[in-house]
């Protein structure tokens, strides 16, 4: 499992899921120096911590004296926030592996860098989770799953056993996954969707009711 150290933090964002997020680090007792966003006046503060300014900002603290926490969201089919988090990266920076007290991770699994762990969720034996991938709030990860790099579970998503996840996947809010499960990369899974066979890389799916689907393109 990714090791907690005490490197103060900036985060990138300060929109909606950035408050979710302060609110996990602060919970964790770490320490946070301030908000980079282009958006915001530099000196005001924002959840309570100070924005420092926009992304250049950054460039002010050298690699190897902080981390970084990506606070933007992830929107189906964008992809800003994997932009951003590649660029920073290149220039040295690492970003922490965010965990709210209040989840509950079995010892053995593997959370890699800039994961997102919130509140409420549960992550089961012999999970694995790559790279900046956000378990939102609640969400269930039963045993043995697999799930790669720049997912998405938003809140109250459920994975049985088994079940495998390609990079850049959002599952909407409420999604169930029965066992053994594989999804392709890129595919977006609306909210309330309940899936019981396989999902090809890049499509966009709707579940209306149990016996009824339809795929609205890729």
């Amino acid at each position: 499992m990714h090791k907690i150290n005490a490197r103060p933090l900036i985060l990138l964002g300060a929109g909606g899921h950035a408050k979710v997020v302060v609110e996990a680090l602060r919970q964790s007792g770490r320490t946070i120096l301030g908000l980079a966003d282009p958006g915001k006046p530099s000196g005001v503060p924002v959840f309570g911590v100070t924005v420092l300014g926009e992304d250049h900002i950054i460039s002010s603290y050298p690699p190897e004296t902080i981390e970084l926490v990506n606070g933007l969201g992830a929107m189906p089919g964008r992809y800003l926030r994997q932009e951003i988090s590649h660029r920073m990266r290149q220039r040295g920076y690492r970003f922490a592996t965010v965990r709210h007290p209040s989840a509950v991770v079995a010892d053995d699994v593997e959370l890699a860098e800039g994961v997102q762990v919130m509140a409420g969720a549960v992550i089961q034996p012999g999970v694995e989770i790559g790279t900046d991938t956000i378990i939102n709030t609640g969400v269930c990860v039963d045993h043995d799953c697999r799930i790669a790099a720049n997912c998405h579970l938003a809140p109250g998503v459920m994975l049985s056993g088994g079940v495998i996840i390609d990079e850049n996947v959002h599952l909407g809010t409420g999604t169930s996954v029965v066992q053994n499960i594989t999804i392709g990369s890129g595919a977006i899974i609306a909210a309330g969707s309940v899936l019981y066979k396989d999902i090809s890389q890049g499509v966009k799916y709707i579940q209306l009711r149990m016996e009824q689907t339809e795929r609205v393109g890729k």
